[in-house]
């Protein structure tokens, strides 16, 4: 499992005075005023950020950094993602999973060894698990009750059932 998940990612600068427009990967983007301190992942190493102010602007969130006042200093993490360790991300109710946590995973389904969970499609009715099989190539599986069966966390596996025309 992933010690660290997405939230956000930094997409560009905001006026002059270091505010970013961060893209939510994160269902509730509102999560972002109750945080305090995000991981900046510069692809080097994580950076601590202390969040001083929050506001919204169509999809994105404006986010302050303390510290940081200068559009200059935080120009070159463009692109870069911001994480929260796993203790501090939102609960999950029963029957929810963290996206890094499916993407990796085998599937199986009743006559065996299906493929690799690659991707999950946030659609607006529910999400779609894109797995790489290893006899069909791409195969989009819904994440409805009638197809995933089983999801293993610990274990990595997942049990779905192909309803009919899916591959």
């Amino acid at each position: 499992m992933e010690q660290f998940l997405q939230v956000g990612v930094i997409s560009s600068t905001h006026g002059i005075r270091g505010e970013v427009k961060v893209f939510p990967t994160t269902d509730d983007p509102a999560r972002f005023k109750k945080l305090k301190k995000v991981l900046l992942d510069t692809g080097k190493e994580r950076l601590e950020l202390e969040i001083q102010s929050v506001k919204f602007f169509k999809q994105f969130v404006i986010v302050k950094f303390r510290g940081i006042d200068n559009i200059n200093d935080i120009e070159k993490y463009k692109g870069k993602s911001l994480m929260v360790p796993r203790e501090d991300a939102v609960q999950l109710e029963e029957d929810e999973y963290y996206i890094a946590d499916l993407i990796g995973m085998e599937v199986y389904t009743d006559g065996g060894r299906f493929g690799t969970l690659k991707d999950v499609m946030e659609t607006g009715a529910n999400e779609v698990y894109i797995i790489d099989s290893d006899e069909h190539g791409e195969v989009l599986v819904p994440a409805i009750q009638d197809c995933i069966l089983d999801v293993d966390v610990e274990k990595q596996t997942m049990k779905i059932r192909l309803m009919d025309g899916l591959i």
